[in-house]
């Protein structure tokens, strides 16, 4: 059974810095993509970022150049480091395998302050 548990959110003002983790297990975690998503409470869901097996990774637009996704196979844990943090920014953060939304997690909250 997939198991991702998501940490590290909480409250930052604008322009500050957070770090997620998702420590995963139940699967065959370096064989397959991991993609951060958030929920914002006006916007709605979108995928923020994904990292494939080989390493190869994808960003969302407007995160493009302030995020930065990561894995440690050894850890079976994968991480978004969040930079020059904007309110916009605010909302529950889940990671998934592969854009599987069923997959996600319980999320972590992120709220940016102005």
């Amino acid at each position: 059974e997939v198991q991702l548990v998501e940490s590290g959110g909480g409250l930052v003002q604008s322009g500050g810095s957070l770090r997620l983790s998702c420590a995963a297990s139940g699967f065959a975690f370096s064989s397959f993509a991991m993609t951060w998503a958030r929920q914002h409470p006006e916007k709605g869901f979108e995928w923020v970022a994904n990292i494939g097996d080989d390493g190869r990774t994808w960003y969302e637009g407007t995160v493009k150049d302030r995020f930065r996704i990561s894995r440690d196979n050894a850890k079976n844990t994968v991480y978004l480091q969040m930079n020059s943090l904007k309110p916009d920014d605010t909302g529950v953060y889940y990671c998934a395998v592969d854009f599987q939304y069923g997959t996600r997690g319980k999320g972590t909250q992120v709220t940016v302050s102005s």
